[in-house]
């Protein structure tokens, strides 16, 4: 079974039943279970051993996962910073003093956007970092946490994979260094490969644009409508009813005593501390400064974690200064903080424990390299190539909830076969690869990233993917008409210009369908 069509059915199961019954730790926990099944052959004991390795993968694989458990313990760190923000009302002064500086729902909307695209090192540390300062602003303005999750979700990933100075940069550079040393073809460094690479990328382009537009405008569609209308009519920026990871439930006493410091201080030293922490984790083992060297071997958990230690103290110290004057200020009060920021966060990493875990059996059953071998056994023209593996790339990542996984086993496969087939679209099908992964993933439920930005803008899990899918379909739509005249063509130019007519031509009905939604209203 492994390797073959039927390692396809745990994540099909999985993100069939998380779309149908909206409960997501019971549609992965029947994706692992059907993974084990398959994996063990219908033993009963092999599969129970199969499902315990599923859910403890996550803290010990031939010693400590230290990649995950860091993860975790940032999500936690990131809840207690949270929680004494709120205590020490530094939330409540932040969202006072950005009300007075930005005064419209789109001057939110766009600060969020910014945010997303300047904080550009890594898609965790953006997901999280960018909801913990633009939450407050975008609550004030009645800003669905929805839409947040959109805005986050959809900069994180995406300036990402096109920025060389990030985690997923390093990486990527180190994949293109492989692929471009088998072949004579490329004369090019892999730095210049990847930089060339960026315009080629036509869903990052599409989504980026998309987001732009959606932050300018108050169009929206779908579910994501029915969520901003009931953010600005009703005041409900979710709903309370659902589970929403990230959200405190501890109610801290009201007081005036909070200053924007408060907030700042503890989150623009998060940043500046994993920052720094990545270089410094990163020249340790490179062993040269080298920028691209240093964030190639960087260790981004453990740098996360030092640096939410590092503003978890802070934030903690500055209430304990609020003592001397704030009548409410106490150590009880610290140590009710500190538990209700653990219990905030714990939704979320049952949901990243359950989604690695059937990451794990996922690739155990080789599902990446099934769907991957099924284009080279396809005798495809290689006009329709480019967008094809755009398509595949897609799938294997909605499939497996993970885009480095897809990018490790697609790259090497469409360079060998771009290379064969067609050198001069060698680069187009790689990008294609990265923007279909990064597709695949805004698409997936059982993916981290999708998951860390429903909990960075304290939004429901489901919430965010079925808001989301239809903008990210919309954006792909785009990529792959665009990937289709590229390899017709055989210019990248010619299916860039494609991907902005399509835009202008999309964002020019919304606004006309807009109007006249308003003229009618009134």
């Amino acid at each position: 079974m492994i390797g073959t069509w039927v390692s396809i059915l745990p994540p099909v199961i999985a993100i069939v039943m998380v779309l149908v019954t909206r409960r997501v730790l019971l549609s992965l926990g029947a994706g692992i279970l059907t993974a084990a099944l398959l994996i063990a052959e219908f033993a009963p004991i092999e599969t129970l051993k199969g499902v315990f390795t599923a859910l403890t993968i996550s803290f010990w694989d031939d010693g400590l996962n230290t990649y995950n458990i860091f993860i975790m313990l940032f999500l936690l760190l990131l809840g207690v910073i949270t929680a004494f923000v709120s205590l020490s009302g530094g939330s409540a002064a932040f969202a006072r003093w950005a009300v007075t500086r930005i005064r419209t729902k789109r001057g939110a909307k766009l600060l969020t956007m910014i945010l997303g695209i300047a904080i550009f090192v890594d898609d965790y540390f953006n997901a999280l970092a960018v909801g913990q300062i633009a939450r407050p602003i975008t609550d004030q303005h009645k800003i669905s946490r929805a839409k947040l999750a959109y805005f986050i979700d959809s900069t994180s990933a995406p300036i990402c994979v096109v920025s060389p100075i990030s985690s997923w940069g390093a990486f990527l550079i180190g994949q293109l260094a492989l692929i471009l040393g088998t072949t004579a073809a490329v004369s090019y460094s892999p730095l210049t490969a990847f930089i060339m690479m960026a315009p080629m990328n036509f869903y990052v382009i599409a989504t980026l644009s998309m987001v732009f537009f959606f932050a300018w405008t108050n169009h929206d569609f779908f579910e994501m409508k029915k969520h901003e209308d009931r953010a600005n009519q009703q005041g409900h920026l979710y709903d309370p009813q659902k589970e929403i990871p990230g959200e405190l439930k501890e109610e801290f006493p009201e007081h005036t005593y909070g200053k924007v410091r408060d907030l700042v201080l503890p989150i623009v030293t998060l940043i500046f501390v994993t920052l720094g922490m990545m270089i410094y984790t990163g020249y340790v083992e490179a062993g040269i400064f080298d920028i691209w060297a240093i964030f190639e071997n960087t260790d981004v958990p453990k740098s996360l974690v030092i640096g939410g230690i590092t503003a978890t103290l802070l934030a903690m110290f500055l209430y304990v200064l609020q003592m001397k004057e704030n009548e409410t200020a106490n150590a009880s009060w610290m140590a009710r903080a500190f538990v209700s920021g653990l219990k905030a966060m714990m939704p979320a990493i049952l949901i990243l424990i359950f989604a690695w875990g059937l990451t794990e059996l996922i690739a155990t059953l080789d599902t990446g390299l099934f769907l991957s071998t099924m284009v080279e056994q396809l005798n495809i023209p290689v006009a329709f190539l480019p967008v094809l593996i755009f398509i595949l790339a897609g799938l294997m990542a909605f499939s497996t909830g993970t885009s480095w996984g897809s990018f490790g086993i697609l790259m090497p496969i469409a360079g060998t076969i771009m290379v064969n087939a067609a050198p001069e679209l060698l680069l187009p099908a790689l990008a294609a690869v990265l923007a279909g992964a990064v597709f695949g993933d805004h698409c997936s439920p059982i993916s981290d990233t999708t998951i860390l930005s429903s909990t960075g803008a304290g939004c429901n899990h489901m919430d965010h993917v079925a808001t989301q899918l239809p903008y990210a379909l919309v954006a792909a739509s785009v990529a792959a008409i665009g990937y289709f005249v590229l390899g017709l063509t055989g210019s990248v130019w010619i299916g860039l210009v494609a991907v902005v007519i399509i835009l202008i031509v999309l964002f020019t009905y919304w606004s006309a369908k807009g109007k006249r939604q308003q003229s009618q209203t009134v």
